[in-house]
């Protein structure tokens, strides 16, 4: 159990066996969260298989905090046979289609490094997911949806990882990246859904430099999108009508060393404004290495001209230290949960949950 603002481990590493890439979901119907984790037997990503750990948010009736249990971890995918090549599931990233109830868990099946598909310009990463109903326990087959994808012009791709987003009109929405094969620079992408899911269609590609990548709904028709970067500063943009472009944005969000995953949610206004959303973050603030992960707020998402601000908070550093990959969910009345990896000497040590307020995240940052 774990009380708000304390840490409750969900994946630990040791004993032969790493936990790397949460991802992170709440579904409100059921009060329950949904934690995902590629669980590696080596230190690379040369062997892994995707596990679950659900858990339910209550209030502790003594303290009258909130509290997190969670249950016992399954495996949701293994390694598989495609065309007698031996294929291992990365990068789990889950969206929920709340027409048909139905949670799906994204991932890339691969067979070689991505190092190897860079140096011979040869993809071999398969787009799949798996599906289950909400009240089900049981997890359907894979389906493999590659074929959506202009692969041949990229030298490989990865979806994800963390968590898509479901549109207020149902467009269902699942990031990814690629490296384009004429110079293995990476661009983020989307694919999207608008049938609940039934079919898949490639979306657009970010023409700057960009990878591992969020999206998050601020208005109808407008999505923020948060990426890593190649550089200092982590690229923010845009999708909308006119297509998916990079934004100049009021805050320079910095990144971190040779570049980590970031997350982003949003959530409705919390002065109870109809139809208006806010936005959070969460990135490890270091700029040279993966150290001391932050929350940074933006209450003002929309500017005047009907695009993305970009305007962030400083941040609040919930987790000083060792700190990687983060994913975040909105769970209901101001509250949060944040999935990250982090440890005492180095961020692969476990997998941890936080939950939060808003009213925590504004104590913290006017100090």
């Amino acid at each position: 159990m774990a009380s708000m603002g304390n840490i409750a481990t969900v994946f630990q590493s040791g004993k032969g066996e790493e936990f790397r890439y949460p991802a992170l979901y709440y579904n409100d119907n059921e009060e329950k969260l949904f934690a995902f984790a590629e669980k590696r037997t080596t230190a690379t990503d040369a062997t892994s298989m995707l596990v679950m750990r659900t858990g339910i948010v209550d209030t502790n009736d003594a303290t009258k905090m909130k509290e997190v249990k969670m249950f016992e971890a399954e495996e949701v995918v293994g390694v598989t046979k495609i065309n007698n090549s031996t294929y291992r599931p990365m990068n789990p990233c889950v969206v929920y289609e709340k027409n048909t109830e139905t949670l799906f868990l994204f991932f890339i099946y691969v067979n070689e490094t991505e190092q190897w598909q860079l140096r011979h310009h040869q993809n071999v990463a398969r787009l799949c997911y798996i599906t289950k109903k909400i009240n089900d326990d049981k997890w359907s087959e894979f389906t493999d949806v590659t074929n959506v994808l202009p692969t041949k012009g990229w030298s490989t791709f990865a979806v994800g990882p963390g968590h898509g987003i479901q549109t207020e009109k149902g467009r269902m929405i699942v990031p990814a990246y690629a490296y384009k094969k004429e110079n293995n620079i990476p661009h983020s992408f989307y694919i999207y859904s608008d049938d609940n899911g039934s079919t898949w269609q490639y979306g657009m590609m970010l023409d700057k430099p960009s990878g591992e990548c969020q999206m998050a709904e601020v208005s109808d028709g407008l999505i923020y999108c948060n990426a890593r970067s190649q550089g200092v500063y982590r690229v923010q943009a845009q999708i909308d009508k006119s297509g998916f472009h990079s934004k100049t944005s009021v805050t320079p969000l910095v990144e971190t060393g040779e570049g980590c995953h970031g997350s982003v949610v949003s959530f409705p206004d919390q002065f109870g404004e109809p139809n208006t959303k806010w936005l959070l973050y969460s990135h490890p603030t270091n700029q040279s290495e993966r150290l001391d992960l932050g929350i940074y707020l933006n209450n003002s998402p929309q500017n005047s001209d009907e695009n993305c601000s970009g305007e962030w908070s400083q941040p609040w550093i919930i987790n000083p230290g060792p700190s990687g990959y983060s994913d975040l969910t909105y769970i209901e009345g101001g509250l949060f949960a944040c999935l990250m990896e982090r440890g005492e000497k180095t961020y692969t040590e476990e997998i941890v949950f936080q939950v939060f307020s808003y009213d925590d995240i504004q104590k913290a940052i006017k100090g």
